[in-house]
């Protein structure tokens, strides 16, 4: 294949140049086409006033109306003299009242941290246990806990809320995942007639909680609402004794550097300090019994992954606790003379989360001394998969429309964790 050099090429690029195909019609380019332009136009000139020493701008602000070849006038911002919500502009934060030159970092609901659990057990100077306490699980196993025809009443929840409730062929989360925890809490319900002492507690939704403390060089806090809460007249007995709790002094905390414990967290200049249950002084159920969490995000990448789930049962469980410990004991800082339970469960609506925080100090400055408590039991299946469809290989049913994989166990872990305290 020869190369083509000298006139010979330039003859044929000025051929091609003449049009498409060499014909003689005018070629473009792409940037004239707008094929591939990304450019935007120029912004035109801004039609103000030009501050120019020594010389007096002329402009139509005499006029009351636009003028052409005359500058826009610059008019000072108009008070109304009283505020408006539309129109009502923020101070700068540095001159809020609230202002403090010392950042507060901030957990919500929406945080998710990236160590997951450890990072939870540092910020709340916890010592991590596995599996659920000896009480809980002794009510797991008692026959005399459970409800008639339970596992045929648990399968029909699941079914009126992944098939019956819903017109869609397949519900999503988001819809499902709350009638599951609802219809599971009613069916517990049920047994106030075997448990009258049931009678005693209420359930609350979107609470505002605020508990605040130091850790180490860090002012943390904890805020927002925290989903639904169970509250009772009379608080959890304490989990572990009091040898239990002294020989968390020899626990030490595991660490993640070089990551900032605070990482996934807030900062905020602008807060208050302030203790808030959520409830007014005097309310009738004062004492946390349960948090339920449920994570009904329908799409995968804002759904929180069981590790970061648990982490924020831990805090907000924690939070409540630290909450009722300084609405009770003050805001002074030592180890509780009688430690504070609160219970946790969170769910996706398939896999659930059972946890049991005892708070036992309030003294987080520093790592040494009683550390606080948590048992967590993690990653219990109610049902491994749910057909809303029928399976037909060669016009036979493989598998049916319902629950696959149904474990019983998980709901019986449910109803102990609502029984504790009121036998």
């Amino acid at each position: 294949m020869a190369l083509t050099v000298g006139p010979a090429k330039r003859a044929l690029a000025s051929s091609v140049g003449l049009g498409l195909g060499g014909c003689g019609a005018p070629r473009r380019g792409a940037y004239e086409w707008g094929v591939r332009s990304t450019r935007k136009p120029d912004p035109p000139p801004l039609d103000r006033v030009y501050e120019i020493p020594g010389v007096e701008p002329i402009t139509y602000a005499g006029k009351m109306h636009f003028m052409p070849g005359l500058a826009r006038p610059v008019f000072p911002p108009w008070d109304p003299s009283w505020n408006h919500p539309i129109f009502h502009r923020s101070p700068p934060f540095h001159e809020h009242p609230l202002y403090k030159d010392q950042p507060c970092y901030f957990f919500h609901p929406r945080c998710r941290l990236l160590e997951g659990v450890k990072q939870a057990l540092w910020l709340t100077k916890t010592k991590l246990i596995e599996g659920l306490p000896e009480r809980v699980l002794g009510l797991v196993d008692d026959p005399r806990n459970h409800i008639e025809n339970q596992d045929e009443r648990v399968l029909n929840i699941i079914s009126h809320a992944r098939l019956w409730h819903s017109t869609e062929d397949i519900p999503k989360r988001q819809n499902y995942c709350p009638i599951i925890v609802d219809s599971l809490i009613q069916l517990c319900k049920s047994q106030i007639l075997k448990y009258p002492s049931l009678a005693n507690r209420i359930f609350a939704q979107n609470c505002a909680l605020s508990s605040t403390w130091n850790r180490e060089s860090f002012l943390l806090q904890i805020r927002d609402a925290s989903g639904m809460r169970l509250n009772t007249k009379d608080p959890l007995p304490p989990i572990a004794s009091r040898e239990e709790v002294e020989a968390t002094k020899s626990h030490v905390l595991e660490t993640f550097y070089p990551i900032s414990p605070i990482i996934d967290l807030q900062e905020c200049n602008v807060y208050d300090l302030r203790e808030d249950t959520g409830f007014q002084e005097g309310y009738p159920y004062p004492h946390p019994h349960t948090l339920y969490f449920m994570d009904k995000a329908n799409t995968r990448t804002y759904r929180f992954q069981p590790g970061q789930l648990r982490a924020k049962m831990i805090m907000f469980a924690f939070g409540n606790a630290l909450a009722q410990a300084r609405f009770l004991y003050g805001n002074t800082s030592g180890v509780l003379e009688q430690p504070i339970t609160v219970q946790a469960v969170g769910t996706d609506g398939r896999v659930f989360q059972f946890l049991v925080l005892q708070l036992n100090t309030t003294d987080l400055d520093s790592s040494e001394g009683i550390k606080n408590l948590v048992w967590v039991d993690s990653d219990q299946l109610l049902y491994q998969h749910f057909w809303c469809r029928p399976v037909l290989k060669k016009k036979v049913v493989v598998e049916p429309v319902g629950p696959v994989g149904f474990q019983p166990e998980t709901f019986r872990k449910f109803l102990a964790l609502y029984l504790h305290g009121a036998l």
